[in-house]
């Protein structure tokens, strides 16, 4: 996430040089001799001459500078990110110093930020108290709804996500009083045994749209569909994006889903199938609950067991169901595949008639006969696609 490289170093270009010392942050593009090729974060193409006496350091994610090893020109590889310290004295663009983040690190540090925000919580906010620091958030929708009390401290990373941007990479740090009810909040940190609270390391946070209709027209080639809302009754233009996750629900899984809202429950707790060896995902808290038959370590399905034999995670052999996990394991599509005339629910960007999309769901007929449903995406936006997914980009 750029958002840490940078301040990782940000932080070494001030422990380490004058104020006035030149010097830029951004990724090598190219590597010629003695010669790099960094384009910046603010987007210029830099090319910087590496002469032998310039000193090359290496350091890890959230590492001190202090601890920094040396390492030779050669080391360094196309994809790192690097601070360079020009020499103020050279009549050409000459490194003084360079510091690098190599580009391995880096992916094994946002590997283990995905993992995290995995297994954190999301959902909507439903208060914000700055005295102790606590957010108080529903996540689900109905009677599959439960809350969830975030915990932050004065060592909580604060995030907010960019007005103009749907970008997990584009989040700034913010106050605790920005968050405001009605939001979507994603937190990872440390969950009691039950999940109904967690110690927040991190927390983002934003002001999205929901938006549920049928699609009147779809334009790949702008890149846009136009949804008429259920509830305005109006047309929206929704832009698309090529990092936007779009997905379709199977007709059963959309099934299942419209059931349980409506508190049909035993439909999925009649359901405990088995996962394969190896195991799919779980299907819930406890494990279990699926419809189909994982086979050597494939999914078990949009529910599927959590490996060998799938356990049962209630009195009736199969626990609430996992709405996170079962949406993100919906099918990916493309743009491409909508169709005039099918139901859509999404998360978007603020605005009355045209919107930038976080998340778009199709397949949902099912689901929009329970008006509480696209609830499902505020939770599933930044959870199965939104912070997670972004955490792990290398910009």
């Amino acid at each position: 996430m750029r958002l840490w490289t940078l301040a990782a170093l940000a932080m070494v270009a001030a422990a380490m040089a004058p104020a006035q010392a030149p010097h830029f942050i951004g990724s090598i593009t190219a590597i010629s001799g003695n010669n790099l090729t960094v384009k910046t974060d603010a987007g210029e193409e830099k090319q910087v001459t590496v002469p032998d006496g310039a000193s090359v350091k290496r350091v890890g994610p959230g590492q001190k500078m202090a601890d920094a090893a040396t390492i030779t020109l050669g080391e360094l590889a196309v994809g790192d990110r690097v601070l360079v310290q020009l020499d103020p004295d050279a009549s050409t663009p000459q490194a003084k110093l360079i510091v690098a983040i190599k580009k391995a690190d880096l992916a094994q540090k946002q590997q283990k930020d995905q993992e995290a925000w995995q297994r954190g919580v999301s959902g909507l906010v439903k208060s914000a108290d700055p005295a102790n620091g606590t957010i108080v958030a529903t996540t689900g929708a109905g009677p599959l709804a439960k809350t969830i009390t975030v915990n932050t401290t004065k060592t909580t990373e604060l995030l907010r996500y960019s007005q103009d941007s749907v970008r997990f990479a584009d989040a700034k740090p913010g106050p605790f009083d920005a968050i405001k009810v009605g939001d979507q909040l994603r937190a990872r940190g440390s969950k009691n045994a039950d999940g109904s609270q967690i110690a927040a390391d991190a927390v983002v946070s934003g002001t999205f749209r929901n938006v549920a209709g049928l699609v009147t027209e779809v334009d790949p080639a702008t890149s846009t569909i136009t949804v008429k809302d259920l509830i305005t009754k109006k047309p929206v233009t929704v832009h698309v994006a090529a990092d936007v996750q779009i997905r379709r629900l199977p007709e059963r899984m959309a099934q299942m889903l419209g059931m349980a809202l409506k508190g049909n429950m035993p439909t999925f707790a009649a359901g405990g199938a088995r996962g394969g060896n190896g195991g799919g995902a779980p299907g819930g808290p406890a494990g279990g609950g699926g419809e189909a038959r994982g086979q050597n370590g494939g999914a078990g399905g949009p529910g599927g067991g959590s490996g060998g034999q799938g356990r049962p995670g209630g009195p009736g052999g199969g626990g609430p169901p996992d709405m996170q996990r079962m949406l993100s394991n919906a099918p990916a599509i493309k743009l491409a595949d909508l169709k005039k005339g099918e139901a859509v629910m999404l998360v978007a960007t603020q605005g009355t008639t045209d919107v930038n999309a976080v998340t778009l769901l199709a397949g949902v007929e099912p689901l929009l006969e329970a008006p509480q449903a696209v609830n499902l995406l505020s939770n599933w936006s930044m959870g199965g696609g939104g912070a997670e997914a972004a955490a792990g980009g290398t910009q």
